[in-house]
């Protein structure tokens, strides 16, 4: 079953931020996920904005989803990601 990852990023350093994007889909793939969507203007239907840009992920299964995440490559590379930015970010599971 599928795994997305949705993150709510406010980005407040782009330069440095730049870095993480450098590196971010080298490693995404190792890990066999896949962008579904990246938005800096979303349209907020309800509710309050939630960060300048949205993302979603996808794994085969959460299982892959937290590899991903907890990789020591992809922690040294979101290092760039922490200095540059606040996030909300969750990892939910598909239907099926």
């Amino acid at each position: 079953m599928s795994a997305y990852v949705v993150a709510h990023v406010t980005i407040s350093d782009r330069d440095t931020y730049r870095l993480y994007e450098a590196g971010f889909m080298e490693i995404l793939q190792q890990f066999r996920g896949e962008v579904c969507a990246v938005d800096d203007a979303e349209e907020v239907l309800e509710g309050s904005p939630l960060g300048t840009r949205t993302v979603i992920l996808r794994f085969t299964d959460k299982p892959a989803a937290l590899d991903w995440y907890h990789s020591k490559a992809y922690q040294q590379l979101a290092q760039h990601r922490f200095k540059s930015s606040s996030a909300d970010i969750v990892v939910i599971q598909g239907l099926t």
